[in-house]
């Protein structure tokens, strides 16, 4: 596969959302008969999905016994998931770098608002509305910071949307944020094929990096499982965990596409990241003895 599930992280500083009653309204996207361009997304997806579960991927495990997770694993993989970048903005575009960086999180509540797209068939809405509400229940448990799935008012934008909807989004993301960058518009319009979903979150400065917006892109093409795995990645990044690490097991955050969930490894990701013993803006190696002291608080708990 040439990408696994692509996250591309944004910071810069944001305005307030647009009351939902002013914003540009989704589904006046006029409702077309899928491209042959999305037809083909959908059948890549599709056929995607069926090879990842022969060659046994898309694991749905939250605590397999082959992948125990030790104090010094976990404290290694938070560092590089959540103290480095995974892209990086140059020339207006983001490319695949590892950088170091600072611990991003929120310190308001999260708000997951959902968005649909015309392309979107009920049943499809229903169920992403469930997984939605259930997974935002199982992260604030995990981070023990509140987020929930709201109506309207969010402040994490989930868009489910399909190619054709994608090419025409830019004044539906300026109205949900309005000092988005041009670049990002950009970007997220032309997303390719490969890359199968992502997530930017808007922080308030690079030094206070605080994050205050994000938008995640689900292609609606996707079956069942990918759509699924896609919610469970792109939102827990979106939360402060902006990068993969190959070596992260078990993980969501590893683009070899064995996990398609949140797993108990990723969990106590969260608990760290939102351990009040850890400041928003700490390096790595501010944040390094804080992390190894609440990794191995966590790991003898769970002993």
């Amino acid at each position: 596969m040439a990408a696994g599930l692509g996250v591309l992280a944004g910071c810069q500083a944001v305005g307030p959302n647009i009351p939902p009653q002013n914003r540009p309204v989704l589904n006046a996207i006029p409702e077309t008969t899928p491209s042959a361009e999305s037809a083909l997304y959908a059948q890549y997806y599709t056929q995607t999905q069926a090879r990842l579960l022969r060659e046994g991927l898309l694991r749905q495990t939250s605590a397999p016994t082959d992948a125990p997770v030790s104090r010094r694993a976990l404290a290694r993989n938070f560092e590089t998931i959540a103290l480095y970048d995974e892209y990086t903005m140059v020339n207006g575009r983001f490319v695949a770098r590892q950088t170091p960086s600072r611990l991003r999180r929120w310190r308001e509540p999260v708000r997951l608002e959902a968005h649909f797209g015309p392309a979107n068939v009920p049943q499809n809405i229903q169920r992403d509305r469930q997984i939605l509400g259930g997974y935002a229940t199982q992260l604030s448990r995990a981070a023990r910071h509140p987020v929930e799935l709201v109506q309207s008012g969010g402040n994490f934008h989930v868009l489910f949307i399909s190619r054709d909807e994608q090419a025409v989004i830019g004044p539906y993301l300026r109205g949900l944020i309005p000092d988005i960058d041009d670049s990002i518009i950009r970007e997220i319009v032309n997303l390719p094929r490969f890359t199968f979903c992502a997530v930017y979150a808007f922080a308030t400065s690079a030094n206070e990096p605080e994050y205050r917006n994000a938008i995640a892109i689900i292609r609606s093409e996707h079956p069942d499982l990918m759509r699924q795995s896609c919610v469970h990645e792109e939102i827990a990044q979106g939360l402060g965990l902006p990068n993969d690490s190959p070596t992260a097991r078990p993980s969501i955050f590893n683009d070899d596409e064995e996990f398609a969930l949140m797993t108990a490894h990723d969990e106590l990701l969260l608990r760290v990241l939102y351990d009040p013993r850890l400041e928003i803006g700490m390096t790595p190696d501010e944040a390094r003895p804080i992390v190894e002291a609440i990794a191995a608080e966590l790991i003898d708990a769970s002993s």
